[in-house]
């Protein structure tokens, strides 16, 4: 029997929408909420599976973190300290369950070790202002060579790292040491024979094979000629082949336009991706999972989605539309 993917797409406004049958129909998910949420208004800007039970998904939104056990079609409201913020990101440990990582604007991470029954506030001592206001935590991961050690990313703060689980944090060479541009969006690894630290940030993809001591710049074309930027969003990796990479990009925020940059040979060379309708703003986030390494997932910010089946080289955009989408995750369907 052929695999079927189940995607969920978070929305900001009708919360979780998912789809078993890999994008043909939709359906939107029931999301239990504390009392003085709106049901069928919650905001969800992270969405994150459990590697070791594909079944099991989390999400944050500003009413907390929810949890589903049944690939999305169903969430539970977990109590947390989060509750009343904005969730901006979720790292599931990739052997145990029990232990994740919730990050927030304003900017600050907390850990539970017990599926979400005691958690701690973990010392980031990010920036608590910006120019664009609260920073926010925008990707955090666990090293699978070591999952002891953390990467994290902050708009607009920069990169970290943790050696110890969390228990402290180090800033990795910022702006002011004319390295990263600290208006970090994403962070991701790609550990192939190189093993590589990735941020996505305004002016590019800034890439470190040092742990994240020194970084290069990888700048895409302009969008429009002498005005526009080239902005990037997500970065993702292909689950069995890190050094095939895909970036979301695009003209700005929410940009009126955007393309999908791949590479092939771990970021030496890059190409636009093949997409079968112009995205109508920038493009945002990637899903991809182990269980079926071609097929990845991506979205425009606002509400287009597209399904690759090879690995990236072309996209199908689905039929079915959404308003404003901040967060992807797909996982394999549920045998019936």
């Amino acid at each position: 029997m052929a695999l079927e993917h189940t995607i969920c797409v978070g929305t900001v406004g009708t919360g979780v929408w998912y789809s078993s049958d890999s994008g043909a129909h939709w359906r939107q998910a029931r999301m239990d909420v504390p009392f003085e949420a709106q049901p069928g208004e919650i905001q969800v800007r992270a969405l994150a599976s459990a590697p070791s039970n594909p079944s099991l998904l989390f999400a944050g939104s500003e009413a907390g973190v929810y949890r589903s056990e049944d690939a999305g079609a169903h969430w539970a409201h977990i109590d947390s300290p989060v509750d009343g913020a904005q969730v901006w990101s979720i790292a599931v440990h990739p052997e145990n369950p029990d232990v994740m990582l919730v990050g927030t604007k304003p900017p600050a991470v907390y850990r539970t070790r017990d599926g979400g029954k005691h958690w701690d506030e973990l010392p980031l001592h990010a920036a608590p202002q910006c120019l664009a206001g609260p920073p926010k935590v925008t990707s955090i991961v666990f090293d699978p060579r070591d999952t002891e050690t953390i990467w994290l990313s902050v708009e607009i703060d920069g990169a970290y790292r943790s050696r110890d689980g969390g228990d402290s944090w180090e800033q990795l060479p910022g702006r002011g040491d004319n390295e990263i541009n600290e208006d970090v969006h994403c962070l991701a690894l790609s550990l192939a024979d190189q093993a590589r630290v990735l941020t996505a940030t305004p002016d590019g993809i800034w890439t470190s094979e040092d742990e994240g001591q020194t970084w290069s710049l990888h700048e895409f074309p302009r969008f429009f000629e002498n005005r526009g930027i080239s902005y990037c969003r997500g970065v993702g990796t292909k689950a069995d082949d890190p050094d095939v990479i895909f970036v979301a990009n695009g003209n700005m925020v929410p940009g009126r336009t955007g393309a999908i940059q791949r590479s092939a040979d771990g970021g030496a060379t890059w190409a636009p991706a093949e997409l079968s309708h112009e995205p109508n703003s920038t493009m945002y986030w990637f899903a991809t999972h182990p269980a079926d390494p071609d097929f990845v997932v991506a979205n425009s910010l606002f509400g287009y989605v597209y399904i690759s089946r090879d690995a990236g080289v072309s996209w199908e955009k689905t039929e079915r539309e959404f308003g404003e989408v901040r967060a992807l995750a797909w996982v394999p369907t549920p045998a019936a």
